[in-house]
Formats: structure tokens, C-alpha cells, sequence
């Protein structure tokens, strides 16, 4: 019995991923979680972070926001904002930390400012 499923990424407007894997980590605001063949079924929301997805290689993807949905061993991640961290240039990733910063000053809620801090946390670690 094969250890793979399948994991799709689809933004509004096109779908960015879509492949066979054996294991995906996500940044859910229950914490970092690991979904592995027959994971039981879930239904979740991204904070902002990493998607690892581990195949022949690892592939990684950023994201600010989500819903991940998993059932019968497939993965459906839908967002807006997922972006493949190899084609991130160092140009871009200080755009979007300036961005963050200035969010995090400027929010108001307890939610708001655990959103905006997660974001720069991740956006920090990528620039490295």
C-alpha cells in the first residue's frame, strides 16, 4: 500500500500545485501540523507561515492566510496568497517586511497583532 496523496494548492485564479507526496507540514493556528497518508479527516485555517510539502524533494510555499481541507487521503489548500519561496527575491522579501512592520504598529486587536507577528516571524526566517 502506497504512503502517498494527493495535495493540491489552488488560489482563485489558477492552481498553483497539484502532485503526489507523502508528507505536508502547515502552519495552522492550532500550531505546526504534519498530514501524512490516512491522516484522519480535518478541516482547519492557515496562519500565516511555511507550507513544507515533502516528495521526491521539498518544496516550500508561504502563505498569509487559508482554509485546508483533508479527506480520502487528498489535501485541498485554498488561498490567495501562496507563494513558491524559491522564486522569492531578496528585493520582494524586504517589501513585504516592511509591510508587516508597519502592520504590527498598526493593529488594534489581540488577533490582529498575533496574525501580523506570525507573518513577519516567517517572513524574517525566509529573508536568512
Amino acid at each position: 500500500m502506497s504512503d502517498k496523496f494527493t495535495v493540491e494548492i489552488i488560489s482563485p485564479d489558477q492552481t498553483i500545485l497539484k502532485q503526489e507526496t507523502s508528507e505536508v507540514v502547515i502552519p495552522s493556528f492550532e500550531g505546526q501540523m504534519g498530514i501524512l497518508n490516512n491522516h484522519i479527516p480535518l478541516i482547519t485555517f492557515l496562519r500565516p507561515g511555511i507550507i513544507t510539502i515533502k516528495a521526491e524533494g521539498e518544496k516550500k510555499y508561504y502563505v498569509e492566510e487559508g482554509t485546508v481541507e483533508f479527506s480520502n487521503n487528498n489535501l485541498l489548500i485554498l488561498t490567495s496568497t501562496a507563494k513558491d519561496v524559491a522564486n522569492l527575491d531578496k528585493s520582494q522579501i524586504n517589501d513585504l517586511i516592511q509591510k508587516a512592520e508597519a502592520n504590527l504598529n498598526a493593529q488594534s486587536t489581540d488577533k490582529e497583532r498575533y496574525v501580523a507577528s506570525y507573518k513577519l516571524e516567517t517572513l524574517k526566517e525566509i529573508s536568512q
